[in-house]
């Protein structure tokens, strides 16, 4: 048997913006469906908004996977502070940068790239959707 593991990301109304910015930034095509598509009747009494997205993916032909959900207005959602990192990390420091600075587009960068203790190539951003983003270059050890 094999697993795997793909984050799932919540916002409230942003979903499809950010599948198709993450889309952008790391390849792969935006999977999307709506609650009036899918959506039960649980959602509906949590006020779902009919085009946004119940279920959301991108999945690259590098291996990045990400999933993305509209919690319903009937719903608490809070983003929080700091609750989830997304790390990313490869052996090709250009496509790293690359990645960061799509990242970074709109974004704030809280720690710029370059090389750290555990890593020749490290940076930490928060992007315009409020998701904090690790990039860095695996380490030979």
């Amino acid at each position: 048997m094999s697993i795997s593991t793909t984050t799932h990301l919540n916002f409230r109304g942003e979903a499809r913006a950010a599948l198709d910015h993450y889309a952008a930034v790391f390849g792969g095509e935006v999977q999307a469906f709506t609650f009036a598509q899918g959506g039960s009747d649980r959602d509906r009494a949590d006020g779902a908004v009919d085009d946004q997205v119940i279920w959301g993916g991108v999945t690259s032909p590098t291996g990045f996977s990400i999933m993305a959900f509209d919690v319903p207005p009937g719903r608490a959602y809070d983003q929080g502070t700091d609750a989830v990192y997304v790390s990313v990390r490869g052996d090709d420091p250009a496509e790293i940068t690359r990645f960061f600075d799509g990242l970074a587009e709109g974004g704030t960068v809280r720690a710029a790239l370059g090389p750290a203790g555990f890593s020749p190539l490290y940076g930490m951003v928060t992007d315009r959707f409020g998701v904090t983003w690790v990039l860095d270059v695996v380490a030979a050890y």
